[in-house]
């Protein structure tokens, strides 16, 4: 039987060909993207290790030579320089990845990138901050991405000792424990929203043309063949047409993975042997989807198996209850009930968002065809031209057929929607301080030592800097508060443009930056006066300066410098205010990255399902289109009829899909961080209305073959 179904699915005429061909390209798209998503997963795992293996534990035994290790911040125009000091204390101490041999005192490595940027800007703006000499570039083993703005300067024992976070390294591979559940689960989620649209689009295709297989298979059955026959033949037809298709996505993956890994999907490149295949992914893929494709195969031809008269004997389905909403309701129910009652641990905010989340995913699904059935009602009861009239109809009668080919559109906008919801707010309250605002131009260093007093050659240094406005030594606040982020000033070394005193006093109390947490400073800001006078505060250890500056990048990356270079054991590097909120800004809009090309592969994999299931449709109902066409109705007709029959739960599904993805943003963001939820940029809309008129595109292009499927000799029954 295997060598009759070969046969029939090569030599079965044109349209058997054709069938195969469909298949075989549409597995392989989709079998090319899983394998993709699944060297993605890998890729961020493998950055994340490299990552994690810039903070190695420190060391707690053995007889090996240690390896002296702090790693610090710094920042250049926004973006984190990552800076490792490290020292040897015998000839066998471990190497740092990514490098020859460890670098002594007054030698450093750089990353590639960093390199760029110190032949790119002026000395005394960067490389000035790295006196000594340049060993090279740091390998790939010991960088995150290409993009990394990596050194690692070496030092004596000493001096990195009394860095801050110094430790002892035993071997640089100790690294401590990724959170690796929670970066896999939200990976999984991410990808999820993914491969679910890429196994709709193998199942569309694989059940293409079952009408008409039905009908070949029951003749068959008829003529005495088993159900057990026609199972085998059934599956080798589509497993043939799924191994060519996976052969040729395997192909198309490794022949576009190089491009792929320069793409920053989590705003940072990879490298391209990051983008590798597992053992289990590659025996997943090549196994389990022609695997897939024989289950689907069986599936949609059940009532073969159960009777050979059974594809004659169609009824109406039952239509679905309203009882599909219970799902999705409690979920979001649940987010309510978080709002008030949000446990205290992080494992208590997984254990009772994720299941939350998870339930309306599913929910949505399972509520998919209950949501077709009563748009196609609303639809036939408004309607006023008989295209519309008859594809509401057709809906009505057979939702679930109607949702299938769109439920991955629901379940990947659901989840995008929910991460872009989330993203866009987080970033909205917690981004970099106002391009021209008085904070964009602050620079500020915090002692990890207090110092006694500031040199005046520091001051002198910072001032001669071209847009350096003013420089202020900050000293020890006597009555420091529980934060211990106040410092006190003389009223006459405060500058105007972060406020004035209070009325009468002579020292005042104020922020270590000058400014409060999310409240630019001001000239208008008035500071109240401290309780020391004086003579006192010239005896108070200096805890921070605040240099203020005209906001250009020359003038603010030129103070840091100067700053590093006076107070070498800085623990993050003199910073304007926002730095770390930037970078972290630029992370989020990484994976918001990652969320808009899920929306546009999903949009693109749902396009070709519906056009997959059009072309379906069309050869199933040639007969009843001819005869309609026969019988008067224009052809125009049936393309508005087609069409709607698509467009239309494609649309209600994007609808409802972001509506309920922002909704349970926006109780997440309530409950676990008091946010109220910020509309996404206009660029998330924007993508939505492409990548759906796209595929509006997809489904049109199939409807040429209408006029030529419906001809007069399709009408015959014989």
């Amino acid at each position: 039987m295997i060598g009759f179904g070969l046969r029939l699915a090569v030599a079965g005429g044109r349209e058997a060909l054709t069938r195969l061909i469909v298949i075989a390209a549409a597995v392989a798209i989709g079998s090319g993207l899983l394998l993709t998503t699944l060297a993605g997963v890998n890729a961020v795992n493998s950055q994340l290790t490299r990552y994690a293996s810039i903070y190695p534990n420190a060391s707690t035994g053995g007889d090996v030579d240690r390896l002296w290790w702090s790693t610090r911040d710094d920042y250049f125009h926004g973006t984190q320089i990552i800076r490792i000091d490290v020292a040897a204390t015998g000839p066998n101490a471990d190497t740092p990845a990514g490098i020859p041999s460890t670098p002594g005192p007054g030698e450093f490595y750089a990353s590639p990138a960093l390199r760029e940027l110190f032949a790119a800007h002026p000395a005394n703006q960067l490389s000035d901050r790295y006196p000594g000499r340049d060993l090279g570039a740091v390998g790939p083993a010991g960088l995150t991405s290409p993009d990394t703005l990596l050194a690692i300067v070496g030092g004596t024992p000493e001096s990195v000792g009394k860095l801050p976070n110094a430790r002892k390294v035993g071997s640089v591979g100790d690294t401590p424990a990724l959170p690796e559940a929670t970066v896999n689960l939200i990976l999984g989620v991410i990808a999820g929203g993914l491969l679910f649209p890429v196994l709709i689009f193998i199942g569309t295709a694989t059940r293409l043309s079952a009408a008409r297989r039905e009908q070949r298979f029951a003749a068959m059955r008829l003529v005495g063949a088993t159900p057990r026959q026609i199972s085998v033949v059934a599956a080798v037809e589509a497993t043939a047409a799924a191994v060519v298709g996976t052969a040729v996505g395997f192909g198309l993956f490794y022949a576009f993975r190089g491009p792929l890994a320069g793409i920053p999907f989590t705003g940072m490149p990879f490298f391209p042997g990051d983008m590798s295949l597992g053992v289990l992914d590659v025996l997943l893929v090549a196994l389990g989807v022609p695997a897939g494709a024989a289950v689907a195969a069986q599936v949609s031809l059940r009532r073969v198996r159960i009777s050979p008269l059974g594809v004659t004997r169609r009824v109406t389905p039952r239509p679905p209850r309203a009882y599909r909403l219970i799902p999705a309701l409690l979920g979001v129910a649940v987010l309510f009930f978080a709002i008030g009652f949000r446990p205290a641990t992080s494992d208590g905010q997984t254990a009772v968002f994720l299941p939350a989340l998870l339930l309306v995913m599913a929910g949505l699904v399972f509520a998919g065809p209950w949501l077709t059935m009563v748009g196609a009602r609303v639809l036939a009861r408004y309607a006023n031209r008989p295209a519309t009239l008859i594809a509401a109809r057709r809906l009505a009668d057979n939702p679930k057929a109607g949702f299938r080919a769109v439920s991955g559109i629901m379940l990947a906008l659901f989840v995008t929607s929910v991460a872009v919801g989330v993203i866009t707010t987080i970033v909205d309250n917690r981004g970099p301080a106002p391009v021209g605002s008085t904070d964009a131009g602050t620079v500020t260093t915090v002692f990890d030592e207090k110092a006694a007093s500031v040199p005046d050659t520091v001051f002198a240094d910072l001032r001669a800097i071209p847009g350096v406005r003013s420089a202020t030594a900050l000293r020890e606040n006597p009555e420091l508060t529980p934060s211990g982020e106040v410092g006190v000033v003389a009223c006459a070394d405060l500058p105007s443009a972060y406020g004035r005193c209070v009325e009468g006093a002579t020292v005042a109390e104020v922020p270590l930056g000058l400014s409060r947490w999310r409240e630019s400073a001001s000239s208008t800001t008035v500071w109240q006066a401290a309780r020391v006078t004086l003579d006192e505060l010239q005896r108070l250890p200096v805890v921070s300066m605040v240099v203020g500056t005209d906001g250009s990048a020359a003038a603010v990356e030129h103070t840091r410098t100067v700053l590093e270079l006076a107070y070498p054991t800085f623990w993050v590097g003199p910073n304007v205010p926002g730095d770390f909120e930037s970078d972290f800004a630029d992370t989020l809009r990484g994976w918001e990255q990652l969320a808009n090309v899920i929306i546009v592969a999903s949009l693109a994999l749902g396009g070709c399902s519906l056009a997959v299931s059009v072309i379906g449709g069309l050869t199933e109902r040639r007969r009843p289109f001819s005869l309609l066409r026969l019988s008067g109705a224009p052809v125009r007709v049936l393309r508005r009829v087609v069409a709607l029959e698509s467009a239309v739960p494609m649309l209600a599904v994007a609808a409802v899909a972001i509506g309920m993805g922002l909704l349970a943003a926006h109780l997440f963001l309530r409950a676990q961080m008091d946010y109220t939820l910020v509309a996404p940029q206009p660029g998330f809309y924007l993508i939505v209305v492409v990548g759906l008129a796209a595929c509006l595109g997809v489904i049109a292009s199939t409807l040429p073959l209408l006029e030529r499927l419906t001809g007069p000799e399709t009408a015959r029954s014989e």
